[in-house]
């Protein structure tokens, strides 16, 4: 087992490219781990898939969301 790299949200947003917001969702769903609580709250970012900048314009696209888990409920 890979040993993980923790990230605060902040930089894991960064790294993906999306907001804050997403990585608390994510890692409330479960797609994501989460390690410690409050600020101390670390994230896994060998779990999640980077941003890709185009090199002549800047444009940035985000990376693709982690899987949910197969124990997430479904929607109706």
């Amino acid at each position: 087992m890979a040993v993980p790299a923790l990230v605060t949200a902040s930089d894991a947003a960064h790294y993906t490219g999306r907001p804050v917001g997403t990585i608390w969702r994510w890692a409330s769903e479960g797609r994501i781990s989460r390690y410690g609580t409050g600020r101390g709250t670390r994230y896994d970012v060998m779990e999640m898939t980077p941003r890709t900048v185009d090199a002549f314009t800047g444009e940035v696209t985000p990376g693709e969301p982690p899987p949910l888990p197969d124990s997430a409920p479904r929607a109706a």
